[in-house]
């Protein structure tokens, strides 16, 4: 092992792959994932841009170590972690709860962060009385739950339910379970804090204090983030723009991949 792969496991650096051409894009996956989950778009991407994409610790190729002295896997921690590796000047494009990180590190580096895009994203993923289109708070904290029993199959039904409403959910399904473990299990602790973080987390602040560029992307069919939500964060950002795919749930740059290509590079590039 050479001393800067040493170095990068000691100090936890999460593994990001960079390829490609042009202004610098640092992706950000959703719950349970890795990086490979772009790999439908990311040929596409490699064309316009310097991408950067990571695995989030706990994902893919960024396994814990020395799992006890972790800290406590939360969204500081993430952020923390995932700035070690942003480029001085880049784009973010965060799916899931990658757009939730996205959006923190947006707000806390803006000096850096030149545009935002989130992927059927939202500042509060759990309904609640004064934000009524979300998921609901006993269905996420029994995942939570379950996590601890038999978290492997925990993942696979979110898997499923991040698919539910698309017309291509049979193959969307089946590249998410081909993804998911194709460098092993994640992290239970990974998985376990990133479900916290989104059942946690209410960023409609940060939204509100966002000075940068904003493209919000949603699927017309989406049950985990229910389009009628975009209407609420429109009124926190109302100078945001609003990108709806009418063939698509969770995961629009799976079932609508030259679509969502076609809107993410007019917003990047223009």
């Amino acid at each position: 092992m050479s001393d800067k792969s040493l170095n990068r496991e000691l100090l936890q650096i999460p593994h990001v792959k960079i390829s490609g051409k042009g202004p610098n894009l640092l992706l950000l996956h959703g719950w349970g994932l890795h990086g490979g989950i772009w790999q439908t778009i990311l040929p596409k991407l490699e064309q316009n841009f310097t991408v950067h994409n990571v695995d989030l610790p706990g994902f893919g190729k960024s396994q814990f170590h020395n799992q006890d002295r972790e800290p406590n896997y939360d969204i500081n921690y993430l952020i923390e972690m995932v700035a070690q590796i942003l480029p001085e000047r880049c784009h973010l494009m965060g799916w899931s709860l990658g757009g939730v990180i996205a959006t923190a590190l947006a707000r806390k580096f803006e000096n850096k962060i030149e545009k935002l895009i989130t992927v059927a994203s939202s500042p509060c993923f759990v309904a609640n009385e004064d934000w009524p289109y979300g998921m609901n708070q006993q269905v996420l904290e029994s995942f939570i739950g379950y996590l601890s029993e038999d978290f492997k199959a925990t993942l696979n039904r979110f898997l499923m339910i991040q698919t539910m409403g698309s017309p291509t959910q049979k193959e969307d399904v089946a590249q998410l379970k081909e993804t998911v473990f194709m460098y092993g299990l994640p992290s239970e602790k990974a998985l376990s804090g990133g479900l916290q973080i989104l059942h946690d987390v209410d960023l409609r602040q940060t939204l509100q204090e966002l000075s940068i560029p904003l493209l919000r992307i949603y699927g017309k069919s989406d049950t985990l983030v229910p389009l009628r939500s975009a209407s609420l964060v429109t009124e926190l950002v109302p100078d945001s723009r609003l990108s709806i795919f009418k063939k698509s749930g969770h995961a629009p740059f799976l079932s609508q991949s030259d679509e969502f290509m076609d809107c993410v590079v007019d917003f990047l590039n223009n």
